[in-house]
């Protein structure tokens, strides 16, 4: 069988992206065929777009969750799941006073894309008033694999195009798709290559439409492997994914990557402490991540809302290839839903609870963290085995 190596070429400043492949039969001579490949009419936009969301001191707020994860969380507090409902808990996040100083993009689902707020204004424009970038969740959740070790793989492929297209008319300008691997099912071969080559054909797909694609292959907390453990099948699946985003002409400087932090199991015995979980995380993505990748916004996975912020500290001690910092969905909402109590008296204190955990992640993206103050609600563990969006 013939194999196939390449070097790609991104280059923001011209339309045009040049690739060279080369392929050799068994007892042939090496072969050079060089083709030039078009990059997308939004090649500019994206690298000013992913830019702007990797900017000192920001990072993201995800909102994305479905709406029966929306409801599980209205649940927690004792509200019904209505459209009403979700729609006064996403108000709320999404017009907090000064959120654009410490947040550049927010994660919105499809419902809020759309949706507008009880005064009319739409949402995407109560982001883009704060210099907020409005993103939206594109895939539509995990099913099981066939052939698989129990895993499961990522769908949403068909009509993403049209609906990209959509989104970006609406405001839209990044997209997120979230797959999965699991440690504790092997991970088997075929569910890493599945998971890259999704991720590879919604990112090529996303930049065809004008949309910045956040390039997601969650890894799992569930069980109770060895941080070395995650270390090495985080390096497979990255190793995996760029293989496939370069081999889709993904354009590197416009997508923005939404990594797990490298952790123990949730169940391992041994709990890691920062400063190695920055050791090996960052370890992990210079072996893997080019430097032209501007973005790292890190999910956190279950983890308490002050253990994803010292992390996140622990990375930014030392300059960085690219910009480290957030995208973070429990560990900035779990403080603002016990705030609120979906009760209208209580809106300006669920907001200044965003606002203190957006800040707190500001100042860990630039390094100047500090535990001080800090509740011991934040400290308490969110990690739900089996967790789905």
């Amino acid at each position: 069988m013939a194999s196939a190596n390449f070097v790609k070429l991104n280059a923001s400043s011209s339309p045009w992206i040049g690739q060279r492949s080369f392929s050799q039969r068994s007892g042939s001579p090496a072969v050079t065929r060089v083709s030039v490949i078009r990059a997308g009419s939004y090649s500019e936009e994206l690298v000013k777009t992913a830019k702007t969301i990797a900017s000192p001191g920001r990072g993201i707020l995800a909102i994305d969750e479905s709406n029966a994860t929306c409801g599980k969380r209205l649940a927690s507090i004792g509200l019904d799941n209505t459209e009403a409902n979700r729609q006064a808990y996403r108000q709320l996040l999404l017009t907090t006073p000064g959120l654009g100083q410490y947040i550049s993009g927010s994660i919105l689902f499809e419902e809020t894309l759309f949706q507008s707020t009880t005064d009319g204004k739409k949402m995407v424009d109560c982001l883009r008033e704060q210099n907020i970038v409005p993103g939206i969740k594109v895939d539509k959740g995990l099913v099981p694999l066939p052939g698989s070790n129990n895993e499961s793989w990522c769908q949403g492929l068909d009509g993403l195009a049209s609906r990209s297209a959509e989104y970006y008319k609406q405001g839209a300008r990044f997209a997120k798709w979230r797959t999965v691997v699991s440690i504790p099912c092997g991970p088997s071969a075929l569910a890493v290559k599945e998971a890259a080559w999704g991720l590879a054909r919604y990112a090529a797909i996303s930049q065809d439409n004008g949309l910045v694609p956040i390039v997601e292959p969650e890894i799992l907390l569930d069980g109770d492997h060895s941080i070395d453990t995650t270390l090495e099948v985080a390096k497979r699946v990255w190793s995996e994914a760029f293989y496939y985003l370069a081999e889709n002409n993904v354009l590197f400087e416009g997508i923005l990557l939404k990594p797990s932090m490298v952790t123990p199991g949730a169940d391992h015995k041994e709990k890691a402490d920062p400063e190695t979980v920055a050791k090996y995380t960052l370890t992990m993505l210079k072996r893997r991540v080019p430097p032209a990748v501007p973005g790292i916004m890190f999910l956190s996975g279950g983890q308490s809302e002050m253990e994803a912020t010292l992390n996140l500290h622990a990375m930014n001690q030392s300059p960085n290839p690219w910009h480290v910092s957030f995208s973070y969905a429990r560990a900035l909402q779990n403080s603002v839903l016990k705030a609120w109590q979906g009760r209208p008296e209580n809106v300006e204190a669920a907001q200044k609870a965003l606002l203190t955990r957006a800040k707190a992640n500001s100042l860990a993206q630039l390094g100047k963290y500090s535990t001080e103050g800090e509740s011991d609600d934040a400290k308490k563990g969110m990690f739900v085995k089996g967790y789905t969006y």
